[in-house]
């Protein structure tokens, strides 16, 4: 997998992971673990996008 289809694919997982986190926190009896657990991965797939926006 190039470069350019690999950031592309980890922007969407990205992206989908903002609605996700999004969508629990609206939730009346969200949970908490749960969102911490996908903003982890959300911050680990920026970074990961950032270190292949560098090479």
């Amino acid at each position: 997998m190039g470069t350019t289809a690999r950031l592309a694919e980890l922007s969407l997982r990205h992206q989908s992971l903002e609605e996700t986190i999004e969508a629990e926190s609206a939730r009346p009896s969200s949970d908490d673990i749960k969102i911490a657990a996908l903003k982890k991965e959300k911050l680990r797939l920026k970074d990961e996008i950032e270190r292949l926006r560098e090479h």
